[in-house]
């Protein structure tokens, strides 16, 4: 079973009519989804600001100065001496060549996936950072590091409850930069068993995949009728529900709509609390 590795770029927000004030949501006439989608955004950011050094400590590879004396254990022998001249000119022969960087306790090299992960959060924090002050009409923020991008966004989640696009551009981009570092991290996808028996092999394997808004029977002698699902000729791929057949699914496996619903609700408390 596989999963997306894809990440989609930030879009700005396109700004409001100029006829249009955007002002700060009066406390006495709270929008109940605004506040749910608010909480969800802060506690997504929250994540963030959590998971996003250590991706700089994954990033940032182990050194030792050339100069550097090291420790050898008493009655070790010496250490063992450096690469020859002939070692030496092979390696660069092989790195011209070919790109190849030769292995040893100098450098590690840098892993090209958390370096992506690193700048695609890091100029998607930048575009929201100043998407908001655009929509919101303020002035171009200055500059800052990511963790003090973030807080300030977080600062300006009371003024964006007043814009219901805002709000929701803000959590799904914190949301989706959350999940890449996550990922990049080596976090798992999380899964949310439900109930009810898979309509095709009638075992209890049903599980909710949150991040993909998609129910999938992980038996692996699963194997359904539909002709134009993979499930049937490859052995990784999984028979899926995507939202519009949840009713249907619910329905045929004996299931609780209500339950499958709330289990596949991609929320910041349920990622953080894995």
């Amino acid at each position: 079973m596989t999963t997306s590795n894809t990440s989609t770029s930030t879009t700005p927000i396109t700004p409001q009519p100029s006829g249009r004030r955007t002002t700060a949501p009066d406390p006495g006439r709270g929008n109940g989804r605004s506040d749910s989608t608010a909480a969800d955004a802060l506690l997504w950011i929250e994540l963030l600001l959590r998971q996003f050094p250590e991706l700089l400590v994954e990033l940032a590879p182990s050194y030792r100065s050339p100069s550097a004396l090291r420790a050898t254990p008493a009655g070790s022998g010496p250490a063992p001496a450096g690469p020859t001249r002939a070692e030496r000119e092979e390696a660069l022969r092989a790195e011209q060549a070919h790109g190849l960087t030769p292995s040893g306790s100098r450098t590690s090299p840098v892993r090209l996936h958390i370096s992506d992960a690193v700048r695609d959060i890091t100029d998607g924090v930048i575009e929201l950072d100043e998407a908001v002050h655009d929509r919101l009409r303020m002035p171009r923020p200055r500059r800052e590091q990511v963790s003090g991008r973030l807080l300030r966004v977080a600062g300006l989640l009371d003024r964006a409850a007043a814009d219901d696009v805002l709000l929701e551009h803000i959590r799904d981009e914190a949301r989706r930069m959350a999940r890449r570092c996550t990922r990049a991290l080596g976090g798992a996808e999380p899964v949310v068993r439900v109930g009810g028996r898979c309509p095709w092999c009638d075992s209890v394997s049903l599980r909710a995949f949150p991040a993909r808004r998609a129910v999938l029977c992980v038996n692996p002698a699963c194997r359904c009728t539909d002709p134009a699902c993979d499930c049937r000729t490859d052995p990784a791929h999984r028979h899926a529900w995507s939202e519009g057949a949840w009713a249907r699914l619910a329905a045929e496996s004996g299931g609780d709509l209500a339950e499958l619903t709330g289990a596949t609700a991609d929320t910041a408390r349920r990622e953080g609390g894995r």
